[in-house]
């Protein structure tokens, strides 16, 4: 005899599968993360991210309304100066004429609300030791000192036309700092979307090469160990009583667990950001023909959605937007 509950049954045809699927991906859940360089004259690759470019102002503004143009639901932008506009306490993050604030400029002007324009609140790639904060005397990271930093810099992006301020150092009361900062100078329009539960992660080192990272040595001392699990519903908890708009956990695929247990206890909607190393990780698999890369692109979008994801950064965001509209065409 066989079982009369017999699942297959809905399994036997893709109309039938698309029926019943629990979990979907949209063009709209999806943001695409891009870097602009000061200093270049035509986009550069990032070997560790084949398809991957540091944009010129001209570049980015073509594949972010290109990208729009495909449904995304949002952009992330990353600054790459120089190495002459790089020091300690990263200034170039909130000059007005720094790169990060001309692109957002310029991604504002062109493309107005119709997509929601993130900026990365952080100085890693301003700083000339690469760390996300200003360093004491010691060698640590002052987390006050940091934060003053931070105001400067997310006024600086609020100004320049960011939508959502992506608060991505780890420092405690970061969320807070800026969101009285912002309201106190009638920018209250402008929300946070917090990187509540970033990890220290292996899987980081592609985007050092894509923001042209001066760092030696780790964050360990102000990312989240990748031991803990409770350690993370404390940072989202800090984060949403400070204000945050989104919490973001960081990276995905390595810690659905986590993204499941954030979805389950936030009040405000979650992101997942699918991280360089997990991009590099399929792209050179599928390179070798060890993978189908479409179906793993899908596959791995679809399981961070599962996980409990409202919103996914990934670097492929505008190639998959696009197929996902032509498959509902």
């Amino acid at each position: 005899m066989f079982p009369l509950d017999r699942p297959r049954r809905l399994r036997r045809t893709p109309a039938l599968r698309r029926l019943v699927a629990e979990t979907s991906v949209e063009p709209r859940h999806l943001v695409l993360p891009m870097f602009v360089a000061d200093g270049i004259d035509e986009p550069r690759a990032i070997s560790s991210m084949p398809g991957v470019v540091q944009h010129t102002l001209d570049s980015l503004t073509k594949a972010a309304t290109d990208a729009v143009s495909a449904g995304v639901g949002g952009l992330m932008l990353f600054g790459v100066p120089t190495p002459a506009d790089k020091d300690a306490d990263g200034s170039a993050a909130s000059d007005p004429d720094g790169i990060l604030n001309r692109g957002l400029r310029t991604l504002r002007d062109e493309l107005g609300d119709s997509t929601v324009l993130m900026a990365d609140t952080c100085l890693d790639e301003f700083t000339d030791h690469g760390h996300c904060g200003v360093l004491a005397a010691d060698g640590s990271v002052d987390n006050d000192a940091t934060l003053r930093r931070y105001v400067d810099m997310a006024l600086a992006q609020a100004d320049a036309g960011a939508h959502l301020l992506g608060t991505s150092g780890m420092m405690d009361g970061q969320v807070g700092a800026i969101r009285e900062a912002l309201d106190s100078s009638g920018r209250s329009g402008t929300g946070i979307i917090a990187y509540a539960a970033k990890y220290a992660s292996a899987f980081y080192g592609p985007f050092r090469e894509a923001v042209g990272s001066s760092l030696q040595g780790d964050r360990r001392t102000y990312q989240q160990d990748a031991a803990n699990r409770r350690e993370s519903w404390r940072e989202v908890d800090l984060d949403l009583a400070e204000g945050a708009d989104i919490v973001m956990v960081k990276p995905a695929m390595s810690y659905l667990d986590v993204l499941r247990e954030v979805a389950d206890r936030s009040s405000v909607p979650v992101a997942a950001y699918q991280i360089s190393g997990e991009y590099a990780m399929i792209t050179a698999a599928a390179e070798r023909g060890w993978i189908d890369r479409d179906a793993a692109i899908l596959e791995s979008l679809t399981s961070i959605r599962r996980a409990g994801a409202d919103i996914v950064l990934t670097y492929w965001a505008a190639e998959a937007a696009r197929w996902l509209g032509n498959s509902r065409s």
